[in-house]
């Protein structure tokens, strides 16, 4: 039963990271460009979850944990229960769930704006490299 609570919290700490990478993750492609074949699937599900109104398939497996681990569930979802209390006061409405996936959508096109002008402006330094190599093998 121990085993069960200490895992059920290991799904909060992975649920939390995951929450993070949605949100913010899209920063780190101007460093790691080939991270945006993870990056995006995982923005455009956290995306659909908040503007479905749908619960996180984490939500429930804490949620089963932490009864097998002889505590208890709780209602809503994890962002309901565990970042909402931080962030806002008042319920999760669906509404505000749906300016939550805004703002995921709208950090993302920054970060993948800012991200495609690290790209052009490292494609266009190497391409100036190449350039001068010609130029002084020639």
């Amino acid at each position: 039963m121990r085993m069960a609570a200490i895992l059920a919290d290991a799904v909060v700490v992975v649920h939390l990271l995951f929450v993070a990478f949605v949100v913010a993750g899209g920063f780190l492609l101007a460093r790691w460009p080939r991270l945006a074949w993870l990056h995006l699937p995982a923005a455009a599900w956290g995306a659909f979850i908040e503007f479905s109104g749908w619960i996180c398939p984490l939500t429930p497996l804490e949620n089963h944990l932490r009864v097998v681990g002889g505590g208890s569930a709780y209602g809503g979802d994890f962002i309901e229960h565990t970042l909402l209390p931080i962030l806002y006061p008042g319920h999760l409405t669906l509404p505000l769930q749906q300016v939550l996936g805004g703002v995921v959508v709208a950090v993302n096109l920054a970060a993948y704006a800012l991200a495609c002008r690290a790209w052009r402006r490292r494609r266009t330094v190497r391409a100036g490299q190449v350039q001068s190599v010609r130029r002084s093998s020639s």
